[in-house]
């Protein structure tokens, strides 16, 4: 778990000394993701050891957590006859090292010199080419420069747990593991730094910035699943590598629980138990892979049955695991005593962090800095404070992300099931019933089910729910445009999944849109902040073949989700938690924006931020009057221009500058 920073020049260019401290100054703005060694390599000899210029600098920070005594990055490695051809920066963890270092050695006879994951890539690589990607099981982001080829390699893992920023100018093109450092190296290559309108439409109504965009013009992300080749002097070729399908098989016949068939035809009958043994299997072996470190490993623990799972199968291998939580001062929003009592149900110590509304506030000007894009999502900021207890104790955490994604476990997933008797209307007068809501009065029952029935599922959905209107865009956006609306995000990935039942096509938009583009970015971002590892083993390529198998009617039902999940779990989760509703996390923010610090600081960001051109400040406080008095609602509209202010006033204006600590860690733990 480590932060990287790859520049290749353009031919016209060659690598100066002030073009490596750059990199070396650029890579320390990320010194939290890996406070324990920095490291710098260019390659001085130019072209496999010739006199030609030398046009490729790597920074690093390295966060050690396998072998901690060497493994040291930037890491050569090559065959025999040309032992020093490849050099890698590597951010993120390899489970299955162990195995594919046995396997290479035993076909290709493959010599290591480490301990650690890091040359099995490198040899993976030299004798699979990019094949070798679709064997690491891990979270992964790294850049590896082959001397001989004179090519920078770069890859990201399927799920996208591990981010990878890329710009490319006249000057050359860099990678990194945040934006922040490309920003510092941009002048050099002449990178475009002007803000992008469409990606800020997308980023207010998604609450996020979909991938490949950022906020910047001239800096994209490599997406998740993908890979990207790049030479001297030319534009980053990009590959994906891995096209996530949900392929059901089915369980038999008699063996749904629910009502509504989903089951593709001709599908291979199977028994029911096997199928959900088999769920059992594979989770333990993700977990017991993704426990392999030498530095103590904890878990997040919220009480529900995702992460619950997953601190139950860790104790198995670290029976004095140590659970972590956080929850608010305010009651109804903490989950703490549902998170202890399920620690002591697994026999866990447990240790929790309560946030104050003024700590609350405080932290976010440094969250946004680590964010580099904003994120309106309040549950980062608990988040980030439960991250920096943990790192007292452990330095890394397993986590339960992903499980609702591959499973199936999220409320609206079970929308197709209420909206089914739309789906025998006539297109014409299904929308007509559409326009009969419009006149109904806000909040009244009825109304929302009656617009959503009117409209396809592609219309309808794409992650999280909806906030803004089309009229409330318009009001708070002097940019806006028609065309620059949710579909331009969701119609490929619409495409991809012609056919599948509606649950499958549900999970496989939230994979490239809510997971990719919030989930992971909050779950890294906040524990990177605090030189903390976080691991996902629900994220797991064997794991989501598993899942991706799982009929409709196993993963929905009309009293439950995650169905064939719970059921898999019953010999490793209490009872009592098996079957707890999902609890999400709450933060409170509709209360705190209207009294107290929070309210005050928002008042204040609107009334200074140099924003306008792009959020109308005036609707923006008007929304503010509007939340403050009870007349309605506003909060995760106000929370997403407030987040964009800060982030604008941080990265665009400089009228904040965040204080940003640089704790001492130690390197074992």
């Amino acid at each position: 778990m480590c932060g990287l920073l790859a520049l290749v020049t353009d031919p016209s260019h060659q690598v100066s000394p002030t073009i490596v401290d750059a990199v070396s100054g650029a890579t320390a703005l990320m010194r939290h993701r890996g406070p324990d060694e920095p490291g710098t390599w260019n390659d001085t000899a130019g072209t496999s050891g010739s006199a030609a210029a030398s046009q490729v600098v790597l920074g690093f920070n390295r966060l050690s957590i396998i072998d901690i005594a060497h493994s040291h990055q930037p890491l050569r490695w090559g065959p025999g006859d040309t032992p020093d051809r490849y050099v890698l920066v590597f951010n993120g963890e390899i489970y299955n090292y162990l195995e594919l270092r046995e396997k290479l050695a035993a076909d290709h006879g493959a010599v290591f010199h480490t301990d650690g994951d890091g040359e099995t890539i490198l040899a993976a690589y030299h004798y699979w080419g990019a094949e070798a990607l679709t064997r690491l099981r891990g979270m992964f982001a790294f850049a590896l420069w082959d001397s001989v080829e004179q090519e920078l390699f770069c890859a990201r893992d399927p799920f996208g747990i591990k981010p990878l920023f890329m710009a490319t100018g006249p000057g050359g093109t860099v990678v990194g593991s945040e934006k922040k450092c490309i920003l510092e190296v941009a002048d050099l290559l002449a990178i475009d730094l002007a803000i992008d309108d469409r990606a800020v439409q997308h980023y207010t109504v998604l609450q996020y910035v979909p991938e490949p965009e950022t906020l910047h013009r001239g800096i994209r992300r490599l997406e998740s699943g993908s890979y990207a080749r790049l030479r001297p002097g030319g534009q980053p070729q990009v590959t994906r590598y891995f096209t996530p399908r949900f392929d059901s098989v089915s369980f038999g016949a008699g063996s749904a629980p629910g009502s509504v068939p989903g089951s593709a035809p001709g599908s291979r009958p199977d028994s029911e138990q096997r199928r959900y043994d088999e769920i059992t299997a594979v989770l333990e072996d993700s977990v017991a892979k993704h426990m392999r470190a030498d530095v103590t490993v904890g878990a997040f623990l919220s009480g529900g049955i995702d992460s619950t799972a997953i601190a139950a199968l860790a104790m198995r291998h670290n029976p004095r695991l140590i659970t972590f939580t956080t929850g608010f001062e305010r009651e109804g929003f903490s989950e703490v005593d549902v998170a202890v009592a399920s620690a002591e149900a697994i026999g866990a110590r447990h240790v929790t962090k309560v946030v104050s509304q003024a700590e609350f506030v405080a932290a976010l000007p440094q969250i946004v800095w680590y964010l580099d894009e904003p994120v309106a999502d309040p549950a980062l900021v608990p988040l980030f404070f439960i991250a920096r207890e943990a790192r007292k104790h452990v330095k890394v955490v397993l986590s339960g992300e992903g499980a609702d994604e591959l499973f199936g476990g999220y409320t609206i997933y079970r929308e197709p099931l209420s909206l089914k008797p739309f789906d025998y209307l006539p297109r014409g007068l299904r929308k007509s019933v559409g326009k009969m809501a419009g006149p109904l009065p806000e909040g009244m029952r009825g109304k929302g089910l009656l617009h959503r029935g009117s409209l396809t599922l592609e219309e309808r959905y794409y992650g999280n729910a909806r906030s803004f209107s089309d009229d409330q865009l318009r009001a708070v956006l002097p940019r806006f445009r028609e065309d620059w609306v949710h579909t331009d995000v969701t119609a490929p990935l619409y495409a991809q999944s012609q056919g599948w039942d509606p649950v499958a096509r549900m999970q496989h938009i939230d994979l490239f849109t809510w997971l990719r583009g919030d989930i992971l970015v909050k779950a890294d971002k906040m524990t990177m902040a605090n030189s903390l590892e976080l691991r996902v083993p629900f994220l797991d390529p064997e794991v989501f073949a598993v899942a991706s198998r799982l009929p409709y009617d196993q993963k929905i039902t009309r009293a439950t989700t995650k169905y064939a999940l719970r059921r898999a779990l019953e010999p490793i989760v209490p009872a009592h938690v098996l079957n707890r509703p999902k609890l999400g996390f709450p933060v409170p923010i509709r209360h705190w924006l209207r009294a107290g610090e929070l309210l005050d600081w928002s008042y204040s960001m609107i009334d200074t931020s140099a924003a306008g051109h792009l959020i109308d400040l005036t609707a923006a406080r008007s929304m503010l009057d509007e939340h403050r008095s009870g007349a309605t609602d506003h909060s995760r509209r106000l929370w997403t221009m407030l987040i964009f202010m800060l982030w604008h006033a941080i990265f665009v204006e400089g009228s904040v500058i965040p204080e940003i600590s640089e704790p001492t860690y130690p390197v074992q733990l």
